[in-house]
């Protein structure tokens, strides 16, 4: 689906690292047929053409006590956007930004410790940013689907 640019070996090989980031290079061999040497060369390959870009561990915010997870949809003047941008990527509780479709659009994601800690971001930070119009927050309750990476 989305990786008709690559074989059919690269495509099952990153099928696989979706699947699980720490198989080695010889189980994933095993599984499709080619040796641990040949698998390594791929998955260099496709990190040097910026296919694979990283290796990750992903923590569920819901698992962890009182962390508290949050969207923001965030609409500003069109002057005030780089700005905007900047001072939610340099906050460290903001973890995703996504420029969407829409007047000047950001949709943001932010993990919060604590419900106090959501709340002075808020007030501190998302409240207090220039040229803002709208901004929408929603508090996640509990993931219904997740799925990381592509769908192949």
């Amino acid at each position: 689906m989305f990786l008709s640019g690559l074989d059919e070996l690269d495509r099952k090989i990153v099928q696989l690292l979706i699947e699980n980031a720490r198989s080695s290079y010889s189980d994933i061999g095993q599984q499709i047929g080619i040796s641990r040497v040949a698998v390594k060369a791929r998955i260099q390959a496709l990190e040097t053409r910026g296919i694979i870009e990283e290796y990750t561990t992903i923590i569920n915010p819901q698992k962890i006590s009182g962390a508290v997870s949050c969207y923001f949809d965030i609409e500003t003047t069109p002057e005030a956007l780089a700005q905007v941008t900047g001072l939610l990527e340099a906050n460290p509780v903001i973890t995703q930004i996504y420029r969407v479709t829409g007047k000047n659009k950001l949709h943001v994601h932010a993990v919060a410790a604590s419900g106090e800690e959501m709340e002075a971001l808020i007030q501190n930070h998302i409240d207090t940013l220039p040229g803002v119009e709208k901004c929408e927050c929603n508090i996640i309750l509990s993931r219904v689907k997740d799925i990381k990476g592509l769908r192949l």
